[in-house]
């Protein structure tokens, strides 16, 4: 089978990313032809495909390739006569490439399935959050993102995305996509309230490459980890100042615009180590008495739960989003209201002092979690099934 993975970014910047490099490896191992559709970005992979790639956005593409502009449609048309794939899987696409992709490929015939990293389908900010609270206020009145000036930009980009989600609306969107796949339940009924029809819709969640989980060390040290962007919306803060007051060690993996002024803020008990790759993270979670996931706004299917419990380590996060459904409470873990800073106190002492399985917490992941798994269930989906 040939099939072309399209996703804005090309590197390993988050999970949208990861999984779409993840997915390439997997389909490829699996005997698949696979070619790739990205924004030509600088800090890019290396690819064959780069030739078929729009550039980088200008100040003035962003105001017309959220809405589908003409060298999106020229190279990625000329993707699809070279290259001539039976599936299109999208991945992260809104702004930088567009669902005019979609369209392209539907208007040929050309199967198109689309994983759901975000909320974007409903939310022209992407995240169903104002003010660090849910909001659901788009669902029945679009202007929404202009009156609360939610888009980065202000009012200029609020307008953009207004007009983005109007000119793909739903019913554009389920025209042109055979099925969509949401890796959490949350995520799909999240998107069905927004007026998305189920039957579009198949949970299908994230998958581990099993080679890299193998033989884990199940020998815990005095810490605990967290592993992700150091920004506001994953609870970095909030983690920061929790962990300042209790007398564990805390190690920070990640990057990202707090880093700095956490790092300048708390010195005692929390060290912070940056960005890793998996072979330099992997003992540190391996390590670790458990990861903590803080977020405090929706997460989708974190692929940092399903990597730290297929190595056995427990995983404490909060109670938003896709996090509760990876998490079996005092079986590979336990949650928290996400935000709640005496909970989480409370709970990162109950995770220290608790007893678990590690060698269970492990097979099971890796059971759940399998790419096995996960490519079974996609190639039926691929075929229709």
């Amino acid at each position: 089978m040939k099939i072309v993975l399209v996703n804005k970014f090309y590197y390993r910047r988050g999970g949208d990313c990861i999984f779409t490099m993840n997915l390439e490896h997997l389909l490829k191992s699996n005997g698949h032809e696979v070619a790739i559709f990205a924004m030509d970005y600088p800090e890019n992979q290396p690819s064959e495909w780069r030739k078929y790639w729009p550039k980088n956005m200008s100040k003035l593409a962003a105001l017309t390739r959220p809405f589908g502009d003409c060298e999106v449609i020229r190279k990625f048309s000329k993707l699809l006569d070279d290259f001539a794939p039976d599936v299109i899987h999208l991945n992260n696409i809104h702004t930088q490439l567009s669902p005019v992709v979609a369209e392209i490929a539907h208007e040929r015939g050309i199967r198109v399935v689309w994983t759901l990293h975000d909320t974007k389908l409903v939310c022209p900010c992407y995240t169903c959050m104002r003010n660090g609270l849910w909001c659901t206020e788009c669902f029945s009145d679009k202007t929404a993102v202009i009156k609360h000036r939610c888009m980065p930009g202000s009012v200029p980009g609020a307008i953009i995305g207004w007009l983005e989600i109007v000119k793909w609306n739903r019913d554009r969107l389920e025209k042109c996509t055979d099925m969509f796949l949401p890796p959490s339940q949350f995520m799909k009924d999240t998107v069905v309230a927004g007026g998305y029809s189920s039957e579009k819709f198949k949970v299908l969640c994230n998958f581990i490459d099993v080679e890299k989980v193998k033989n884990p060390s199940f020998s815990k040290g005095d810490y605990y980890v967290y592993l992700g962007r150091v920004n506001a919306v994953k609870g970095v803060r909030t983690l920061c100042k929790v962990a300042s007051q209790l007398p564990y060690n805390l190690v920070v993996i990640g990057d990202g615009e707090l880093l700095d002024e956490l790092k300048e803020t708390y010195r005692d008990n929390i060290e912070f180590l940056g960005q890793k790759n998996w072979d330099e993270f992997r003992p540190i979670i391996e390590g670790a008495r458990f990861m903590v996931l803080p977020a405090e706004w929706s997460e989708n299917n974190p692929l940092t739960i399903i990597e730290s419990q297929s190595l056995g380590t427990p995983v404490l996060g909060s109670r938003i989003g896709g996090i509760p459904e990876l998490i079996e409470e005092n079986v590979n873990g336990m949650t928290f209201t996400s935000g709640d800073v005496e909970d989480l106190k409370e709970k990162i002492q109950n995770m220290w002092n608790a007893t678990f399985d590690y060698d269970a917490i492990a097979k099971n992941a890796v059971d759940k979690y399998s790419s096995k798994t996960y490519y079974e269930k996609l190639i039926d989906i691929y075929n229709g099934k």
